[in-house]
């Protein structure tokens, strides 16, 4: 005859709960050692349900999302941050932007910061809960290619559109074909009032034509990425330069070792 814990584990295995399922007997013998009501104790299990499938939510997203692991605030120099960047910061990591549907901009020189900021930030939303997608724009430039190719657009385009973020790396980094460039568009229009990019650039908005090869595809892209955007300014001294400037002066400054 099967007991009541044998019992309990089965319906806890059958209802899919491992973390309540792993818990249960501890909670329940803090329950009778405080002494709490029925309900307390099911708040309890519920807690750790719950708190365990946040966390493996997070893990999913993160994986999902392809944000390089290294690049978070834990490792990010924000002193670097010019002070109207800086003065953004709690908007775009408590992720409220989101709502409103905006975009992100970020401009500045090779090895400024820009990649690391916004990846950051897209790390900091996936603890929140939401959905982010980190995308060189070379790698999306050719999956919408091949997505129209085979017909298939609109089926990735509502694949990008469950990502409450989009961040698109070195726009303008590689030049493109015109037709290239009219694919990204499409999505830039797609996304429009419905959900937010980040977009990490080299060149300023003057010379985004070299991007999208006329003017009047230029102007309308510019237009529905400005309309509802934080534009970020990172035109500050490479930090790698600075790291190499920095050890570089070390070693004339400094004692050599073994030295008479």
């Amino acid at each position: 005859m099967i007991n009541i814990h044998e019992q309990i584990l089965e319906y806890l295995k059958q209802l899919h709960m491992p973390a309540m399922r792993g818990c249960y007997e501890q909670i329940a013998e803090q329950a009778r050692k405080e002494s709490f009501s029925y309900e307390q104790y099911l708040v309890e299990l519920l807690k750790v349900e719950c708190e365990a499938r946040r966390q493996n939510r997070i893990a999913r997203n993160l994986r999902a999302s392809k944000l390089p692991t290294s690049k978070t605030f834990a490792n990010f120099d924000k002193n670097r941050l010019p002070a109207k960047v800086a003065a953004h910061l709690n908007v775009l990591a408590n992720g409220s932007f989101l709502k409103r549907c905006e975009n992100v901009l970020a401009f500045g020189n090779p090895g400024s910061g820009k990649t690391h900021l916004l990846c950051a930030i897209g790390h900091q939303l996936i603890e929140q809960g939401r959905r982010v997608l980190f995308i060189g724009c070379s790698q999306l430039v050719q999956d919408l290619l091949i997505a129209k190719r085979d017909l298939a657009m609109s089926k990735l385009l509502k694949k990008l559109s469950r990502y409450d973020a989009v961040i698109i790396d070195d726009i303008g980094y590689v030049q493109h074909s015109r037709q290239e460039m009219e694919v990204l568009f499409t999505l830039l229009a797609d996304r429009y009032e419905r959900g937010s990019l980040m977009i990490t650039s080299n060149l300023p908005f003057s010379k985004w034509e070299q991007i999208f090869k006329d003017p009047m595809t230029t102007a309308a892209a510019i237009d529905r990425l400005v309309h509802h955007s934080m534009i970020l300014e990172l035109n500050i001294e490479s930090y790698r330069m600075e790291v190499a400037r920095k050890g570089k002066s070390k070693k004339l400054d400094g004692p050599v070792k073994g030295s008479k």
